[in-house]
């Protein structure tokens, strides 16, 4: 493998301005996102429903901690087959098709729009501009499989995958900056595309009806065990433990 030495130059016209432009770019998506982003209203019953999901789950996954009667006055609250909340609540099941939805389709518009778009072009006038750059150099070796990755335009078999191209190094700064766009912008922000990948995801409407089956199939094979039946007998026999140490540690030596 060819050792490199970098010329300096390169930092100050190649790897910073990638830093910038992609930090710069990230700026801009966030404020065109909420230019672009529509609010909408959440509904009383979409809010009701989903505190009762996490009632449930909350009484299935802590229910050890409270009484065989309160835990069962609670399951009978939901599960109960005349007036329980998931026998009596019936809720129309959401399409799952974004096809037949306008206002999905028009927001998968604008996230295209506002993310894909912008990082092909800025990705390729990045790769146009610095195209044949060695950037950088990662701390710590790596494999051949690494080479496509983060050499990507700069074809050279004898080159140390550790090194990375300009067009890699914007890739990763694409995925990098998320704790500093967090830091700057706040939570929540829509300058990182993973958050927004995986927000649309999140984003697809649920199911009510089979959710509150599903809720109703865990918690009705839901055991009680009671996880402080001998809590007092516990903290008495800790205490006298702990008493019975300090009395030896304060017995003076004879």
């Amino acid at each position: 493998m060819a050792e490199l030495l970098l010329d300096t130059n390169i930092r100050g016209w190649v790897f910073l301005p990638i830093v910038v432009i992609t930090f710069l770019v990230g700026i801009l998506r966030h404020y065109v996102s909420l230019l672009l982003s529509t609010q909408k209203k959440a509904e009383l019953q979409q809010l009701q429903d989903s505190q009762v999901m996490i009632s449930s789950r909350v009484l299935r996954e802590n229910g050890k901690y409270i009484q065989r009667q309160a835990f069962q006055m609670r399951r009978h609250f939901f599960n109960n087959e005349e007036t329980g909340y998931f026998k009596t609540q019936k809720r129309v099941a959401v399409t799952q098709n974004p096809m037949a939805d306008p206002s999905l389709m028009t927001d998968m518009l604008k996230g295209n729009i506002t993310n894909v778009l912008p990082m092909i072009m800025i990705g390729g006038w990045i790769n146009w501009m610095f195209s044949g750059f060695v950037t950088t150099k990662v701390p710590f070796p790596l494999t051949l499989r690494f080479k496509p990755m983060l050499q990507r335009g700069v074809e050279l078999i004898s080159l140390d995958a550790a090194w990375v191209s300009s067009a890699s190094w914007y890739f990763l700064n694409v995925f990098g900056l998320r704790s500093i766009y967090t830091l700057v912008l706040g939570e929540n922000n829509a300058a990182d595309i993973h958050d927004q990948m995986s927000g649309a995801a999140m984003a697809m409407p649920l199911d009510p009806k089979a959710a509150f089956k599903s809720e109703w199939e865990a918690l009705e094979i839901c055991e009680h065990q009671w996880a402080l039946a001998n809590i007092e007998a516990e903290l008495l026999g800790t205490s006298v433990v702990n008493t019975d140490s300090v009395s030896q540690q304060n017995k003076p030596d004879q």
